[in-house]
């Protein structure tokens, strides 16, 4: 079965940075479209970027635009997420899903806090 496990999150000062990891097995990962979605408290899912399965088309919501970076190593069956300038509107469950633009959660996501 699909199986997304997220790691890399934790407390990041406003300004700060962090590589948020996916690990992906159970299906043909370099196939897939993968996106990075979070849910902050109290408001709903929101899909942060995807990537293609090849990696050549990048896709982010406008929140992030700049500060954010997905990537993907198809050979380590591994989706990556480096968020610079971090915001306090970015604390959230991050998590990656399989997907283009996909906000189902499979894994137990990882929390980011941007606090100082």
């Amino acid at each position: 079965q699909v199986q997304l496990v997220e790691s890399g999150g934790g407390l990041a000062q406003p300004g700060g940075s962090l590589r948020l990891s996916c690990a992906a097995s159970g299906f043909t990962f370099r196939t897939f479209a993968m996106t990075w979605a979070r849910q902050a408290p109290g408001k709903g899912l929101e899909w942060v970027s995807v990537i293609s399965s090849d990696g050549s088309v990048l896709s982010y919501v406008d929140s992030v635009k700049g500060r954010f970076t997905i990537s993907r190593d198809n050979a380590k069956n591994t989706l990556y997420l480096q968020m610079n300038s971090l915001k306090p509107e970015d604390t959230a469950l991050y998590y990656c899903a399989k997907g283009w633009r996909a906000v189902t959660r499979v894994g137990q996501g990882t929390q980011v806090t941007v606090s100082a």
